[in-house]
């Protein structure tokens, strides 16, 4: 449970009052998942002198897990803490250990490289370039638009804890989504052992978050397709990318395809069994396994 309390005496956590950032809701929001219990005292008034361990002083007070001083903390690429980054680096293991997380080296760094850092960027002034025509909607924008709109009823606290409740839902799917990459890469290197340079494809038993991994391994530059059971019913085929930030296909399916589907697809590929092929050509449909093999044979005969 997390409150909003008006008495310092009723509280255990203590962060700033006013304009609320992702920095203190998301910090708020772990604190609840770790603590069980998380009262807290929103001021811009603290005296750190007079505050006792027995509180947890986050974003405001200069203390340890504040970041406006001119000494805070910072990260080995030089990007500062903010509280929730310190609250993370600090209790972040034993929470996730708490959690039942079996590989938590492996997740806390995952979560802190995936979400914490962005943050601790973000709240500190150093922002993402997005070259885009339209309005981007960042995680912190998000949270945002949770403090009172002008002219309304609504009332700080509780929106406060609103935010929080979201933040909280949006942390606990990032702790199941890091954990899941964790373990597919670990099955997935499994599967890839048998990888030699002079494989051009992997067809795994069933679909595995692969990108990160093969595209994190030199080992991996000859892969050019990943084949899995698609959850729509046979098998799908999809393109290995440049890289995570170019998404051009090492190698791309025929041109001829793109676009088709069924007989069509069949006549002009000669393989019974292709169902669809995506207009970019980075993903197809095959019936079965053997057509996936079918599609291989075809198009990789010069490769």
């Amino acid at each position: 449970m997390l409150k909003v309390v008006n008495r310092l005496e009723d509280a255990n956590c203590i962060t700033h009052s006013g304009t609320m950032h992702a920095d203190e809701v998301f910090a708020s929001a772990f604190l609840e998942l770790y603590l069980g219990n998380v009262l807290v005292f929103r001021t811009n008034n603290v005296d750190m002198d007079k505050v006792s361990d027995d509180f947890i002083v986050y974003d405001v007070g200069r203390g340890k897990y504040d970041h406006h001083q001119l000494d805070a903390a910072k990260r080995e690429n030089d990007i500062t803490y903010c509280s929730f980054g310190l609250l993370w680096r600090d209790f972040g293991k034993d929470f996730l250990k708490k959690y039942g997380i079996d590989y938590v080296d492996e997740v806390w760094l995952g979560i802190d490289k995936d979400m914490v850092e962005y943050i601790d960027a973000d709240d500190n002034g150093i922002f993402p370039k997005i070259d885009a025509s339209y309005k981007v909607k960042t995680l912190p924008g998000i949270i945002k638009i949770f403090n009172p709109s002008y002219d309304s009823f609504e009332d700080e606290s509780s929106q406060f804890e609103k935010a929080c409740s979201v933040a909280k839902a949006i942390f606990e799917e990032e702790i199941l989504y890091i954990n899941g990459k964790v373990i597919a890469d670990k099955k997935l290197r499994e599967e890839l052992e048998s990888i030699d340079e002079n494989d051009k494809y992997v067809v795994l038993d069933k679909y595995l978050p692969y990108e990160e991994t093969i595209l994190g391994d030199e080992k991996y530059n000859n892969l050019l397709y990943v084949a899995y059971p698609s959850n729509r019913g046979g098998y799908a085929v999809k393109i290995i990318p440049k890289s995570l930030e170019d998404r051009t296909a090492r190698m791309s399916f025929p041109e001829e395809w793109g676009g088709l589907e069924g007989e069509e697809l069949q006549q002009v590929s000669g393989i019974k069994g292709l169902n669809f092929c995506h207009t970019a050509r980075f993903i197809i449909s095959c019936r079965d396994l053997d057509t996936v093999y079918e599609v291989f044979d075809k198009i990789l005969v010069d490769c």
